[in-house]
């Protein structure tokens, strides 16, 4: 059973979790998907209702994201994950997705991922 807090060392350890479950689970031959990672962490309380509700938060794309849908490692495409991450910090603690401290949880993917470029980049030129 995980912990979830709305802080960055909770957000920290959720990046890393979120690889060593991708990890734990292509070593048991299992996709990679938002069921088996809900399953993986919470037993349980990974019912259907749970995971229903933290797929149709999980928007990707202006999408609601199946649970069965294979999801790519979390260092190559962070911002689907980070999305994952907010709506399961969102679901457990019951707030909004607003609510969810997103710079604490971009920091934290800097963090988990030292050498991947940070998720929000500001591309605009600064004069």
């Amino acid at each position: 059973m995980i912990t979830i807090k709305n802080t960055q060392e909770c957000f920290v350890q959720l990046w890393l979790q979120l690889e060593r479950t991708r990890r734990l689970l292509a070593g048991q031959y299992k996709r990679f998907c938002i069921r088996h990672i809900l399953k993986s962490w919470f037993g349980t309380q990974a019912n259907d209702d749970f995971i229903w509700e933290v797929c149709q938060r999980t928007i990707i794309d202006e999408e609601a994201v199946c649970g069965y849908d294979a999801l790519p490692p979390p260092s190559l495409h962070p911002r689907m994950h980070r999305e994952l991450l907010r709506a399961i910090v969102s679901v457990c603690l019951g707030i909004g997705m607003r609510k969810v401290n997103l710079k604490a949880l971009d920091k934290a993917y800097s963090i988990a991922f030292p050498n991947s470029t940070p998720i929000h980049v500001n591309k605009k030129k600064q004069n």
